[in-house]
Formats: structure tokens, C-alpha cells, sequence
């Protein structure tokens, strides 16, 4: 889900080492061109290892991971996190579609060096944009991994539009640091950590005429949604993680688990909210970690050998 609106404080604590030390870590920045259309990507880690693409949600950008990604690009790994068309810093279409983002997806991992069979993790509307990943491309990926992703008629980002709660027509404001002060997350969550918001929305604003506004497109928000309907088993391994507090419901990590074939893990994150890198950031690390370290060392269970 996303960024726009509400204070940013960073309560006076200054962050702690392991946040200051992935900011500082050394990040590839490039382009791709999709379909006429400039997608904007950053990479840690060399290229040719095991490689992961982070996917955004709706109305953010890829350096909501920022704090995360060289967490991830230890022992090898490249790390690649690209701005979807319509956000960003990346180019803009006349209409947008999960299917049109996945393709952007998969010929960003190439040209960015994320390996032959990359992993893509999506958070919120970017876990939609993994799973339509895997159902079109699944036999080309190591895996998708969605991150407290609803699956539902319409994605969450498109529901708060419709009911004008956020993503209206863009605002200007006069100074960056005005903007700044305006953003917040939707869904609103109390326990985020101040250091990890104030940097995501100190790079969530760009210079506009007549001062600053958010970097999304506010047409992103057509209808964008995967049901569970659309769900089917596909040919690589899929996770996903459900945050305590966030938008999967118990019920409905089961009914994934059930429309894939029930070889699909889902993973609680404790004391979540629904923007996880935000609350729990270590965590999550943590629990992708360990499902990557599974997946490097063991036969998904659809080629499994039968128990006799």
C-alpha cells in the first residue's frame, strides 16, 4: 500500500546502526525501457548471484525499501527494487494493469542482473503484482513471495481512492518540508518507526511548478485488484506473509492456501501492521530470510517424491 498524508516525526531518537549502515550501503541506480515507458530501478549486491526483485504497493516507490534491500544482499545476493510506471521516479502510461507492472517486473530483473530465475517479493498491491507474476510467467521465477497482500474484488489503495480517504488530485505545497509533514500511511498504523518513515516520505515528494508533490500518478488507481478467482496453481514455489495487524485475515491466507493448491505457506508477522517494513522491518527480513534459506535447499513439495 502507500504513502501520501500526516506528520512525520522522528521523535528526537536517532536510528539505530544497522538503518544508518543500509542507507550508506553502496546501490546501483538504472533504467529500463518497457513497452516505450522508463522504469526506474535500484540494485544492491553483484550481479549474477540469486536474485530478488522487491515490487512496491500502490502510491509508494521502490525505496520503501531502502532499509531493507542490503539486509537481503548479503552472501551474494542482487537485490533489484524498480519504480512501477505511474510512481516514482519512473515514467507514466496512459492506463495501468497488473499485467502491464509484471511485464515490467521481469524485463527490469533482467536488465538490472537479478539472475536467470529471480525471486519477486510484493508488498500489498505489489504482492497482486507478483502473484499475476507468477500465473503468467511462474516457469521463468525462483518464486513469489506476497507480503500481506488481500486478495479481494478491488485492491485496498483503489477502495480508499473510491471513498475519497486519500489519493485524490495532487496537491502542491509550497516547500519539500511541508509535503513532508502531510504524509502518511493508508492504512494509518501507531507503531511505525519514526526513522523509517521520516526517510520514506522524505523521498516520496519531487519538484513540481510552483513547489512539491507526491510522486505517484494518481490514475494508478483504476480498477486494480486480483480475486480469488483469478488464483491458480502455477509452476513456482509462492509464499505469503500476513501481517498480525494488517489486511489478511486469517480465513483468507487459508483460502490462498486452498485456490494454490495447498503448498502455498502462510507466514504470520507478530505485532505487524499491514506496511510491515515500516513497523517490523527485522522481522521481515527475518522470515524472508528463512523462506529464501528453504527454498535454496529444498524440493518444492509439487515435485516432491509421494511418502509411501
Amino acid at each position: 500500500m502507500t504513502g501520501t498524508l500526516d506528520d512525520v516525526a522522528d521523535g528526537g531518537t536517532p536510528p539505530p546502526q544497522w538503518f544508518v549502515e543500509s542507507l550508506a550501503a553502496p546501490v546501483e541506480r538504472g533504467e529500463a525501457e518497457v513497452d516505450g515507458v522508463a522504469i526506474r530501478y535500484r540494485a544492491w549486491g553483484e550481479r549474477g548471484g540469486d536474485g530478488l526483485v522487491l515490487v512496491h504497493g500502490g502510491a509508494a516507490h521502490g525505496r520503501w525499501w531502502d532499509h531493507v534491500a542490503p539486509l537481503l544482499a548479503a552472501g551474494g545476493t542482487r537485490v533489484v527494487a524498480p519504480d512501477l510506471s505511474g510512481h516514482g521516479d519512473s515514467g507514466r502510461r496512459a492506463s495501468y494493469g497488473l499485467a502491464s507492472w509484471a511485464d515490467e517486473v521481469l524485463t527490469t530483473a533482467d536488465a538490472a542482473g537479478a539472475g536467470e530465475a529471480p525471486v519477486v517479493i510484493g508488498h500489498s498491491m505489489g504482492g497482486m503484482v507478483a502473484l499475476t507474476a507468477a500465473l503468467r510467467f511462474g516457469a521463468q521465477l525462483g518464486g513469489v513471495m506476497a507480503i500481506d497482500t488481500p486478495v479481494r474484488d478491488h485492491a485496498p489503495e483503489e477502495v480508499a481512492a473510491r471513498e475519497q480517504r486519500a489519493f485524490g488530485p495532487l496537491r502542491t505545497y509550497p516547500t519539500r518540508e511541508v509535503a513532508i509533514s502531510h504524509f502518511r500511511t493508508v492504512p494509518p498504523q501507531p507503531d511505525d518507526l519514526p526513522y523509517v518513515r521520516a526517510h520514506i516520505a522524505s523521498t516520496s515528494v519531487r519538484a513540481v511548478d510552483g513547489g512539491w508533490a507526491w510522486k505517484f500518478d494518481p490514475r494508478v488507481f483504476g480498477r486494480i485488484g486480483l480475486t480469488p478467482g483469478q488464483l491458480d496453481r502455477v509452476p513456482c514455489r509462492v509464499a505469503h506473509f500476513r501481517a498480525e495487524h494488517g489486511l489478511v485475515p486469517a480465513a483468507m491466507g487459508e483460502m490462498i492456501f486452498d485456490r494454490m493448491g495447498r503448498v502455498v505457506p502462510v507466514v504470520e508477522i507478530p505485532a505487524a501492521g499491514h506496511h510491515v517494513m515500516i513497523d517490523q522491518p527485522l522481522a521481515l527480513v527475518t522470515a524472508l530470510r528463512t523462506i529464501l534459506a528453504d527454498w535454496r535447499h529444498s524440493l518444492p513439495l509439487v515435485h516432491a517424491a509421494p511418502v509411501a
